[in-house]
């Protein structure tokens, strides 16, 4: 997968305020049914990983990961962010080989 084309569209997301980031926000996102792709830092812990991926699948969006999620979204703490736009949503999965 290429990171940076994942991390791009998630910088543009959220410039265009159609980023969902943080724990409880990408939540919502997602039993809300506005979450198009669920991205998830690869420096989470295993029971994060597990929950993260238990509710993408129950909310069936697909989840992808990345490094530096917060970084591209201007929240360094931040570990999952939810893109709600298709288009960009899109961008980011063609950078997954």
């Amino acid at each position: 997968m290429s990171n940076e084309r994942v991390l791009t569209a998630l910088g543009f997301a959220r410039k265009a305020g159609k980023a969902a980031s943080g724990e409880l926000s990408a939540e919502k996102a997602l039993k809300s049914g506005r979450a198009k792709l669920c991205v998830l830092d690869e420096g989470v812990s295993q029971n994060s990983r597990e929950r993260w991926e238990n509710a993408c699948k129950n909310a069936g969006v697909p989840l992808i990961f990345a490094e530096g999620v917060g970084k591209a979204i201007g929240r360094e703490a931040h570990t999952v962010a939810c893109i709600t736009d298709t288009g960009l949503a899109q961008m980011a999965m063609s950078g997954k080989n």
